[in-house]
This record gives structure tokens, C-alpha cells and sequence, in this order.
């Protein structure tokens, strides 16, 4: 078994406090699983680890957004502890993974704990607004960042200080009716978050172009890679058709310009000033 040093231990931490509160602000991506799986590797010294666990937690999530006040399973910080136990026990991705999604589960809880906490600062700044206290309102959604913060960093040095058995515990700890609807829920989430980007999608005028994504990723196994390839063909082919159509760009015409066409854009006056 590989052992974490205390300085290890306390980057994870901070590091699961920073990738929380970078989420819900700037918006990189340090909080999608996959980044999350590989710093917590390189941190704890396996990249490849790191890696195969966020990759795969992340496509827990794919389509999936926190509308409104919503709290989803966060798979990132299962990411880090998932990275961290399969480090030190040895037992390679597949237990690595099997400890993050628990984990990941867990966290709604904990996301609504922080929401809850934040909403003593925002009361806080709202009467700062009131008293025009610019100071205060900066001071207050700045206090905001801890509650965020400590959700994600205090498990995450909780777990590496006392083991993977203290995720264990505090799940048998839950009932067990709510652990399933967690499961159940996290299970549903990819499909409801697909379905909500497909209502706001032109379904219909693109419905050619689904079917066809479709039928290769389901029929032909072509794999993610090369569908996204024909999707980014596809899309520029409909591109340079709008362009055409809304006169943008000249029609070409055997070896040449449509001279038409290009009398109405003003193209080439100067070439057949020069020829004349």
C-alpha cells in the first residue's frame, strides 16, 4: 500500500476547495471531473490513475447542469478522493471509480448544506446594498467562498486522514431510502440533462443530421471520435449552404466567377476596369 504524505493530504484539500469555488465563478474547468482526476494524479504522483478515474467520472455528468437551485451528484471531488484511496490501496481505476461515485452522491448533500450557509451572506449584502456599503457587499460575497469551500475540502482531508472506511460509515450512517433515491437519481440525471438540451435544440430542422449520429454510433460502432468529426463536417458543409444563400459569398460558375452574381456584390469592377 502507497501512503500519503501530510503535505499531499492538504494539497488535495485546498485543491478541492479551490475547484469548487472556481465552478460557480471563473468557470475553467478545473471542476470538471476529468481536470479534477488529473491534478489530484499528479498530485498524489499517478497521472494515468488520475486520469481514468476523472474520464470516467465525467461521463457520469455529460449533459448534466445545476439549473436554478439544483444540486447534481459532484463527481469532481469524487474524482479526488476516488484518485487518492485507488493510489493508496493499489487496487487500481475500477475501486478508484467505485469509491468516487458514492462520494460524488454524497456531495448533494453537502452542495445544499453550502447553498444553505451562503444564503446568511446574502441577506448580509443585501442590507449592505441597502446602506450603500460597497466595502461590505465586496467583503460578504468574498465570505462566500468558505462555506463552498469547506464542503469539498473538509471530506476530502477527512477521508485521506481516516481512510476510505469513514466515506463507508457515514453512508451506512444515511438510510438506506435515501442513498437508493441518490442512486436513482444520478442514474436518471445524463438522460434529463440530454433531454433538456435537446428541447432547447432545432430538433426538427436538424433531425437529419441526429438520425444519422445515431445510426453510426449505434449501428455502425463508430466511435465517439469519429461522429464528432462528422458532426463537425456536417456543420460546415450547412454553413458555407447559409452563406450561398444569403449572397455572402460568390457563386462559382465553371472555371469561374458568376459574373451575375458578382455584379450584385460588387465584385470584380476593378478586374474588368483593368480589361477594358
Amino acid at each position: 500500500m502507497n501512503q500519503l504524505s501530510m503535505a499531499q493530504i492538504i494539497l488535495l484539500s485546498l485543491f478541492a476547495f479551490f475547484q469548487i469555488n472556481e465552478i460557480i465563478t471563473l468557470g475553467i474547468g478545473f471542476g470538471n471531473p476529468v481536470n479534477a482526476g488529473l491534478i489530484a494524479g499528479l498530485i498524489v504522483g499517478d497521472m494515468k490513475l488520475g486520469l481514468a478515474v476523472g474520464a470516467t467520472l465525467q461521463l457520469m455528468i455529460l449533459g448534466v447542469g445545476t439549473f436554478g437551485g439544483a444540486s447534481i451528484p459532484d463527481y469532481a471531488t469524487g474524482a479526488i478522493i476516488g484518485t487518492a484511496i485507488a493510489h493508496i490501496s493499489g487496487k487500481g481505476i475500477n475501486y478508484g471509480i467505485g469509491v468516487g461515485i458514492p462520494v460524488g452522491l454524497l456531495m448533494v448533500q453537502l452542495d445544499i448544506l453550502a447553498r444553505f450557509a451562503n444564503t446568511y451572506f446574502a441577506h448580509r449584502i443585501n442590507h449592505a446594498i441597502g446602506k450603500n456599503d460597497d466595502k461590505a457587499v465586496v467583503r460578504n460575497s468574498l465570505y462566500g467562498a468558505i462555506p463552498w469551500g469547506i464542503s469539498r475540502a473538509l471530506p476530502v482531508f477527512l477521508v485521506l486522514i481516516f481512510g476510505e472506511s469513514f466515506v463507508k460509515n457515514v453512508l451506512n450512517y444515511l438510510p438506506q431510502w435515501l442513498m437508493g433515491g441518490l442512486k436513482a437519481a444520478g442514474t436518471m440525471l445524463p438522460a434529463v440533462g440530454i433531454a433538456i438540451l435537446m428541447h432547447y435544440l432545432p430538433i426538427k430542422k436538424f433531425a437529419p443530421y441526429i438520425i444519422f449520429g445515431f445510426i453510426a454510433a449505434a449501428y455502425l460502432k463508430i466511435p465517439m471520435l469519429g461522429v464528432a468529426l462528422a458532426g463537425v463536417g456536417f456543420a460546415i458543409l450547412y454553413y458555407q449552404k447559409l452563406m450561398n444563400s444569403n449572397g455572402e459569398q460568390p457563386h462559382i460558375k465553371g472555371d469561374g466567377l458568376d459574373t451575375e452574381k458578382a455584379k450584385e456584390l460588387g465584385i470584380g469592377e476593378e478586374i474588368t476596369g483593368d480589361e477594358e
